[in-house]
């Protein structure tokens, strides 16, 4: 076997590999818990024009997309996401939600709703900052 370069790996193919990925953790963790965490905003069409998305797995979570349609920007939208993303996380007993966002994009609106800032790496992109930040729930208790 050699290594081969291949830029254009498929959405398909990444998931199998993220599946692998994800058994691997699975049964290092001994937690089997994961799922799809999200949210959505439509437009009138039918379009998304706002999304949350990201997972939770034995008691974390991680936003890995959060974006709004520039049009529809500066209404709350974003806010209205995290909002959900976060309170639905606590409900599945999440402790910790991670997040990154580049400096030009909306590092701001995670402090502003308690996410700390807890790694910056400069020069990533060039000229600019990417934040990773991290926001610690109490979770919401299960019921017996």
């Amino acid at each position: 076997m050699t290594v081969q370069a291949h830029h254009d790996v498929t959405a398909v193919e990444i998931d199998a590999i993220e599946d692998s990925i994800f058994v691997h953790n699975q049964q290092a963790v001994g937690r089997a818990d994961a799922q799809g965490l999200g949210f959505v905003i439509r437009d009138e069409a039918g379009r998304i024009v706002g999304v949350a998305a990201g997972y939770s797995w034995a008691g974390t979570s991680e936003l890995k997309q959060m974006w709004v349609d520039e049009a529809y920007r500066g209404r709350g939208y974003a806010r209205e996401l995290l909002n959900a993303f976060v309170a639905e996380a606590a409900i599945r007993g999440v402790r910790r939600i991670w997040a990154q966002s580049y400096d030009f994009q909306a590092p701001g609106m995670y402090e502003k709703a308690g996410f700390m800032r807890v790694a910056e790496c400069a020069e990533w992109p060039q000229g600019h900052s990417n934040v990773v930040h991290c926001k610690t729930l109490i979770a919401t208790p299960t019921a017996p």
